[in-house]
């Protein structure tokens, strides 16, 4: 009957297996996210819900003899969390061709990383390192050399992308993107040039990204079942940090239908692992509205099922509209008049009961923005019972606040700063970063916040990251950002982590709170959340993730107990060898460690000293001392 030893445990008399749980958890911890009752120690799940949460007695009518129960041995449990803006799509379809550097603690094991893995590297692919790291952590404190890259590997195409600011090519790459000094600079990018006029390997996002992303769009792609495979190692590794749903934003280079079949058809085996929300992205500049056109006669919002459906469109409408979120550039103007076609792609959506979300870095276009909305909210156009948010929002007034929450709008907020705090700080000044985004502001102006983290380009996808620089406004590189009065809660972070995700898709009654009816979408925490060292909020894991019932991932003691993936492919991917996200050890851990080795230290001299009593070397009386000077 059992997954796992656990004693006590009997099937409740007379129950049929029709109308036992499928699986139980007993002997928890649970952080239930319902405020009606916020405590739990079991619960129960059958055909992908929870049908009783409370304590052990509440739960044991539901054993029967098939039931799988399962000992969460005291951990701590939580509601899968669900974040908001995450490109996983687009992840999924690169994550093994990837070498992460996300969680490395030194520029010097970065680099015998990127050594080793050009090694494995067939000829013809690229060595990408894409999002997630910054210099900040690590101990050097400084970015590689397009030097030291090319040391690393001088035969192999190394493609290392810096946050929006910048990517570094080592001269195998300069050539594989066909770079040369006839190269023109593409407008909004800077191919850094040296005295000679060749291309050095550094290209600047000047504001623009796109230099960057249109240069890894040239590397080679994964054939269409390593496109499969990758997606469902990625899901797994997001299921690793205990995240059981995902709004995808879409994104630059994200074309629909074509980007997005891949986990289409992984929703029709029954394969995903993780509940996606997709948005879909107009890709090309002049034809936003025909694209939006055409998507809405051929999907709807909500259309699909609870793993995988469509939420509207963004986080761009209009290219027009979109600012830059490059903080070692100045903030970029948008041209004049871009307010008459994006208030096109506006009405347009709300016509047709489309909501959104509207990428927007800056106050000055979330202000133009809202303008448009206002004008349409006076015909009775806006909101139109949709759903829409603003993202990012870093620099957003009060004012603008005010007007966002009168037009019933939501803001997703994600830990950007954790990665780009300190260019913040260097361009606009510690008093500026104090706001950046103003999450308390918002949470006080009554909007519904929703939390995330931007992955997989810039921030790590890792959402105990996110996590961390909620509660402490702290970068990754330990620069405070905040004063405490602008830090929430840890409850209120987990809460915009799961409540908030389920908020912008419509779903709060099936998910972000463990009750019974909810999705059975938990994780067991390899330590507890709510009682850890602010600093080891980073370095938390799930043992267990659920999904609908589903084990889909299991480490520790529960190692073995989930669903098989298929093998990694190709098999020189860097993901084999090297994983995702690198585990350090949590720093009270490490302070642990050391006081163990002082403790062992010590009783080692005692050992000694009783060694030369025994054999007549020391007396066995008279002062113990080390210093003579301290001798009375």
């Amino acid at each position: 009957m059992t997954t796992m030893p656990v004693s006590g445990v009997t099937p409740f008399p007379g129950l049929k297996d029709g109308d036992a749980a499928e699986l139980v958890v007993r002997n928890a911890r649970i952080h239930t996210g319902d405020p009606e009752h916020p405590a739990a120690t079991a619960l129960a799940v059958r055909a992908g819900r929870i049908t009783a949460i409370g304590d052990e007695a509440d739960v044991a009518r539901h054993v029967g003899p098939r039931t799988r129960v399962v000992d969460a041995l005291g951990r701590r449990i939580i509601p899968g969390l669900n974040d908001s803006h995450l490109h996983v799509i687009r992840g999924g379809l690169n994550y093994v061709l990837e070498l992460r550097w996300e969680g490395v603690p030194s520029l010097r094991q970065a680099l015998a990383m990127l050594r080793e893995q050009a090694g494995r590297t067939p000829k013809g692919q690229w060595i990408r390192v894409v999002g997630g790291w910054t210099p900040d952590q690590f101990a050097e404190r400084r970015m590689p050399t397009v030097a030291e890259l090319t040391a690393a590997a001088p035969d192999t195409p190394v493609f290392v992308l810096h946050l929006y600011q910048s990517a570094l090519l080592n001269r195998a790459a300069v050539r594989a993107a066909g770079f040369t000094r006839d190269t023109p600079d593409p407008r909004g990018g800077q191919i850094v040039r040296g005295r000679d006029g060749e291309p050095t390997g550094v290209l600047l996002a000047a504001p623009s990204a796109l230099i960057l992303y249109s240069t890894l769009a040239a590397a080679p792609a994964l054939d269409e079942e390593q496109k499969k495979t990758s997606t469902r190692h990625f899901l797994r590794e997001l299921n690793r940090f205990g995240l059981t749903s995902a709004v995808d934003a879409a994104g630059g280079f994200q074309n629909f239908p074509d980007n997005y079949r891949t986990v289409t058809e992984l929703a029709r085996d029954g394969e995903l692992t993780l509940r996606i929300a997709y948005h879909l992205f107009p890709q090309t500049a002049g034809q936003e509205l025909d694209d939006l056109r055409r998507w809405i006669e051929t999907v709807r919002p909500d259309e699909g099922d609870e793993w995988l459906r469509l939420n509207g469109a963004g986080e761009n409408l209009t290219w027009a509209a979109a600012d830059f979120e490059n903080f070692s550039e100045p903030r970029p103007e948008l041209a004049a008049g871009y307010e008459a076609e994006f208030e096109k792609a506006v009405r347009l959506l709300m016509e047709n009961g489309w909501g959104f979300r509207l990428h927007a870095t800056y106050d000055e276009t979330i202000r133009r923005d809202l303008a448009v909305f206002e004008r349409l909210a006076a015909e009775g156009l806006f909101p139109a019972g949709n759903r829409w948010l603003f993202d990012h929002a870093e620099t957003v007034s009060p004012r603008s606040l005010e007007r966002i929450a009168a037009l019933g709008g939501s803001v997703g907020v994600q830990n950007r700063m954790s990665f780009q705090g300190r260019a913040f700080v260097e361009r606009y000044g510690a008093e500026a970063a104090e706001r950046t985004p103003p999450v308390t502001e918002m949470l006080e102006a009554g909007l519904p916040v929703a939390a995330g983290t931007d992955a997989t380009r810039v921030s790590s996808y890792n959402p105990w990251v996110a996590l961390h620089w909620l509660v402490t406004g702290r970068t990754v590189g330990d620069l405070c950002l905040y004063p405490p009065d602008r830090l929430v809660s840890r409850e209120k972070a987990l809460e915009m982590y799961t409540a908030g995700g389920a908020r912008i898709t419509g779903e709060s009654e099936a998910k972000g709170a463990l009750r019974a009816g909810c999705f059975a979408d938990f994780a067991i925490l390899s330590r507890d959340y709510f009682s850890v060292h602010h600093d080891d909020i980073p370095h938390i894991e799930s043992v267990l993730t659920v999904v609908g019932g589903r084990l889909v991932y299991a480490a520790g003691e529960y190692e073995g107990l989930d669903e098989a993936v298929p093998p990694l492919s190709p098999s020189w991917s860097p993901v084999a060898h090297f994983g995702g996200y690198q585990v350090t050890m949590p720093p009270s851990l490490t302070g642990a460690r050391q006081a163990d080795r002082l403790a062992e230290a010590v009783a080692a001299s005692e050992q000694h000293r009783q060694w030369r009593i025994a054999r007549g070397f020391t007396p066995e009386s008279g002062p113990r001392v080390f210093d003579p000077c301290y001798v009375l």
